[in-house]
């Protein structure tokens, strides 16, 4: 009796926060895309779940303040919202890249994100293209001719992941920068930097481009039909930045190394994600990320968009909603980010018995 009482408490205390991206798309397009969908069970947790509404973004990549720096809330960007999650403030930029290259073994100083992407001009657009597939010895060498030509201005350039580039700079900048995760297939003339010294990064932007589109390395990756690294995205600037250990989450899964990253960081065991959900032997609580769908509407890929929602009803949704309604776990907790808006859902055991809230389509829910 006593060891049955004990197990119930343990598994009153685990908890699962959920975090995924782009489920919500736009009103014209969802009817079509989502019309044979079964998610029974995700179309529960939406319809059931205590939701506290959806929180507009003021500005590109910042949600409402709620003070001088915001901590622990909703942010609409997955960057910002991690930044939350993990107690750093967010404000003007979510400090990633102090983040990030620690993770890839760069020494502390403040550092912008610099990664290699492609801009590609159509009618009056310049479109990014992000994963430009530049492989390590093209990143050195590019980065060599970028630090000889910035050589005594404040800034140096690295690339110890070909994909994860970063400036390390004298100082933090005074400019607002938008992810790249945000940047990615978008024209990028409104999105540049903003702020105080936002001119001069402007003038540094057109240097760089100017720079890369002559480089050998260039020409080569155009001789064999590939995208030329033609600019760098500057973006997630910080200093270096100490992350507490972290007690709210006891493990964090995902498919974005960026969520590892902030685990690396908060010293809590990271894994990657797994094709079914995993029901933790222990207590406390488990951070879940998902980022699939945003991947599938990167490429412009609706069936692959379809597949995936599928894919993460039957290994996920299923299997949380029979946990929440069986007590292996007490409380879901979902974060469902897209565009700039943020909603947020809670469910306890109870609400899973709330027959009354019938479950709606998909294609009914909107972030606004």
């Amino acid at each position: 009796m006593v060891l049955v009482a004990a197990n119930d408490k343990l598994a009153a205390m685990k908890k699962v926060h959920l975090v995924v991206c782009d489920l919500f798309l736009p009103a014209d397009i969802a009817a079509g895309v989502c019309a044979d969908l079964r998610l029974p069970a995700l179309e529960k947790m939406l319809a059931r779940g205590a939701s506290t509404g959806s929180a507009r973004t003021d500005v590109i990549g910042q949600a409402p303040s709620t003070g001088s720096g915001r901590t622990g809330g909703v942010g609409a960007f997955l960057e910002d919202h991690l930044c939350g999650l993990f107690g750093l403030p967010c404000q003007p930029d979510a400090p990633i890249a102090p983040v990030s290259a620690a993770f890839d073994g760069l020494g502390g100083g403040c550092w912008l994100r610099a990664d290699p992407v492609h801009l590609r001009l159509q009618r009056d657009q310049l479109v990014l293209l992000p994963d430009v597939g530049v492989n390590a010895g093209e990143a050195a060498q590019l980065c060599a001719a970028l630090n000889e030509h910035f050589a005594g201005q404040g800034m140096e350039f690295f690339a110890p992941h070909p994909q994860r580039w970063y400036m390390r700079l004298d100082r933090l900048p005074g400019i607002e920068t938008v992810p790249l995760s945000q940047a990615a297939g978008r024209n990028v003339r409104g999105l540049l930097p903003r702020g105080a010294e936002a001119a001069r990064w402007h003038r540094v932007f057109n240097e760089i481009q100017m720079l890369l589109f002559a480089h050998p390395v260039n020409e080569a990756r155009e001789v064999r039909g590939e995208l030329p690294v033609n600019s760098l995205w500057l973006w997630g600037g910080g200093c270096e930045v100490n992350i507490a250990p972290q007690e709210t989450y006891d493990c964090v899964s995902s498919d974005e190394v960026l969520a590892g990253m902030f685990a690396a960081a908060a010293g809590v065991p990271f894994s990657s994600w797994p094709e079914q959900w995993r029901d933790e032997e222990n207590g406390g609580t488990q951070l879940l990320v998902w980022t699939g769908l945003r991947s599938a509407l990167r490429r412009g890929d609706l069936d692959a968009w379809r597949a995936a929602l599928q894919e993460f009803e039957t290994g996920y949704a299923q299997p949380l909603w029979q946990a929440l309604r069986a007590g292996k776990i007490s409380q879901l907790r979902v974060d469902i980010l897209g565009g700039d808006h943020a909603r947020r859902l809670l469910l306890a055991r109870a609400d899973v018995l709330s027959f009354w809230r019938r479950a709606r389509p998909l294609a009914e829910y909107s972030m606004v």
